[in-house]
């Protein structure tokens, strides 16, 4: 095996998937979560962005928008990879991912201006699009504990979000963001040279009961017809299969689930794009400065303009480390339980954590980190459920496509909430944008709801 071991009541097939996917969940989502610190800087640092022919102030507005160029583009990409991992497996393309985020990143330390900056998280968002599709087709077909495999695979995704932003946050303390930047490229290098050399069996699991077929893969996920690549036995070949299969994907429950994961989406990008800014400017957590935390053998004689510790970076990382105990609980449950049940409980506990949020953090210290480590919890515990209802709405050999237009939904449409939030923020205020954030959780649970009732046959 390629990439080390994970430890449990997993075959080895399934241990190298896991393995594998749980690296380059991390990867992902190490840099997603890593921009929103990235704002809260570019708020400070920069008074507009130059776009040549006008010029345009840097509010939360349009840092929204800009950011959400990059983030738009992490869920429409994945449509594309979706159709793609179908065709030509699910390692390459994860792989490509790794390689085109640390160039991203790279791109990004070399930025003059925000205008680069854009560019850089539109080549983020368009390397990091292929992931999921990619790794959850993967765990779909290849890992036969698929609960488990989801459990594992969103609690590194989990590690990610919070290591990202703890370790960007540590770094600002002492560098200039661009060197931050560069140093962050380093382990997506790291992981894609891991990650090539991995071997499975991407359809172990695929059985004709699931509607698929195992394939002529090897055992790194590649077609062994001479000449070809794997195209997992199905997939789309052409933009009229493509629309056919799309429509029989629509035509039954997975409708629901698309139009459910929009508003996850929306919920998802528009808590964690201001997060940050809204932690340290409206609830009040104040910077300190790093001297009061040593020794004052240490600290003594240290100059005026030492760092401080910007604490609200830490309650934001360690909010969305919380989340890694969300997804296992989700991910193991997704085995017992209908996941329709879990999809209810989490989006309705979701709206009533929007609606709480602020007061609660009002109320002191202990209030507001118990709030947070609730919303991280829950955010994250309603992603194994959507990920493995979509798996049971769809069959296997359509799985990169049902994943490809899942995320298109999480993370395209998803976008437009890091935009409407930055809108609020300007217009209103923030205890208008968690009302809105409450309607969107809302409406997922009672499409949630809609699918428990309906109870449609899995395709």
């Amino acid at each position: 095996m390629g990439v080390g071991t994970v430890a449990g009541d997993v075959n080895r097939n399934d241990r190298s998937i896991v393995a594998l996917v749980m690296l380059a969940h991390g990867m992902v989502h190490t840099y997603e979560l890593s921009i929103p610190i990235f704002v809260a800087i570019w708020l400070g640092e920069f008074a507009s962005i130059d776009l040549g022919l006008a010029s345009v102030p840097v509010t939360t507005a349009s840092l929204g928008v800009m950011t959400g160029l990059g983030f738009a583009l992490f869920g429409l990409g994945a449509l594309p990879g979706g159709i793609l991992v179908d065709r030509v497996g699910s390692k390459r393309l994860i792989v490509s991912c790794l390689l085109g985020m640390a160039g991203s990143f790279l791109l990004l330390a070399l930025s003059p201006n925000l205008v680069v900056v854009a560019l850089a998280l539109v080549v983020w968002g368009a390397a990091a699009s292929v992931y999921h599709p990619a790794g959850l087709r993967l765990i779909s077909t290849g890992v036969e504990e698929r609960g488990t495999g989801f459990a594992y695979h969103g609690i590194a995704g989990n590690l990610g979000i919070g290591f990202g932003p703890f370790l960007t946050a540590l770094l600002l303390l002492f560098f200039d963001w661009h060197l931050v930047a560069g140093v962050l490229a380093l382990p997506a290098l790291a992981a894609a040279a891991l990650a090539t050399r991995a071997n499975f069996e991407e359809q172990a699991a695929v059985t004709a009961a699931d509607g698929g077929e195992g394939g002529n893969t090897g055992d790194d996920g590649t077609d062994t017809d001479p000449g070809g690549d794997s195209k997992a036995g199905a997939g789309v070949s052409s933009f009229a299969e493509f629309v056919s299969q799309s429509k029989h994907l629509f035509a039954g429950g997975f409708a629901l689930v698309f139009a459910l994961v929009m508003f996850s989406g929306l919920y998802y990008r528009g808590v964690t794009t201001f997060l940050p800014d809204l932690l340290g400017s409206v609830i009040g957590i104040e910077p300190i400065p790093v001297s009061e935390l040593l020794p004052v053998d240490l600290a003594s004689g240290s100059a005026g303009g030492a760092p401080t510790l910007d604490v609200e970076l830490f309650v934001y990382a360690g909010l969305l480390t919380v989340g890694v105990f969300g997804q296992y609980v989700g991910g193991k449950l997704t085995d017992r339980i209908r996941t329709e049940r879990g999809i209810v409980a989490g989006f309705g506990a979701l709206a009533v954590i929007a609606v709480a949020f602020l007061p609660v953090a009002s109320l002191g210290v202990v209030p507001l980190l118990a709030i947070c480590a609730l919303l991280g919890f829950f955010l994250f515990m309603v992603q194994p459920f959507y990920q493995a209802t979509v798996a049971e709405y769809t069959p296997a050999g359509l799985r990169g496509l049902s994943y490809g237009f899942t995320y298109l939904g999480v993370f395209g449409v998803g976008a437009l909430g890091g935009a409407i939030a930055g809108y609020i923020l300007t217009v209103a205020d923030s205890t208008a944008l968690f009302l809105v954030l409450a309607g969107f959780a809302t409406v997922a649970t009672l499409l949630g709801v809609t699918l428990l009732r309906r109870r449609p046959t899995p395709a």
